[in-house]
C-alpha cells in the first residue's frame, strides 16, 4: 500500500509542472499557433539559463510556437513576425519583446516581464508565419500569482 501511494504521489509531482503550464491554442487558416503564459520560476535552472531568462517568481513570460497544418502527421513549425503589446486592469501598456529561440526542429518565441501578485495582463499576440500575408491577433488574459 504504502509503495503505491509513493507512486501515486510521484506520479502527481511530475504532472505538476504540465498542469500550471496549461497551453492554449488558436487555429487560423493552415496553422495552429500555440501561446502561453507562467511565472518564470517554474522553469528548470538549466533551461532558463539555456534561453537566458531570469527565474523569478515576479517575472512571467509568453511562449509562443506557430505550427504549419500538414495533412498527413503531425505539424512542423516555422518561424513568424511575432509582436506583442500586454496592458493590465488599470490599462497600462507594455510591449513584450519577443526572441526567436530554436532546439532542434522546434521554433519557439519568448518575451519575459515582470508581473505583481494577482495581476492580469491581457495580451494581445500578432502573428505572420514566414511566407504568409495574412497575419494572425490573438487576445489572451492571464493572472500572475507570485506568493
Amino acid at each position: 500500500m504504502y509503495k503505491k501511494l509513493l507512486l501515486l504521489l510521484s506520479f502527481n509531482v511530475l504532472l505538476l509542472p504540465t498542469l500550471v503550464m496549461a497551453e492554449n491554442s488558436t487555429s487560423v487558416p493552415g496553422y495552429t499557433i500555440h501561446h502561453n503564459a507562467f511565472t518564470t520560476d517554474i522553469l528548470t535552472p538549466h533551461i532558463a539559463h539555456k534561453y537566458h531568462v531570469q527565474r523569478s517568481k515576479n517575472r512571467g513570460m509568453l511562449n509562443v510556437s506557430i505550427i504549419k497544418n500538414e495533412t498527413i502527421g503531425i505539424g512542423k513549425s516555422v518561424p513568424a513576425q511575432v509582436e506583442v503589446t500586454a496592458t493590465n486592469l488599470t490599462g497600462q501598456l507594455r510591449n513584450i519583446n519577443m526572441r526567436e529561440a530554436r532546439s532542434g526542429t522546434a521554433i519557439y518565441y519568448l518575451g519575459d516581464f515582470r508581473v505583481n501578485n494577482q495581476e492580469t495582463l491581457n495580451f494581445i499576440i500578432k502573428v505572420r508565419p514566414a511566407g504568409s500575408s495574412e497575419t494572425a491577433t490573438i487576445k489572451l488574459n492571464h493572472q500572475f500569482y507570485t506568493q
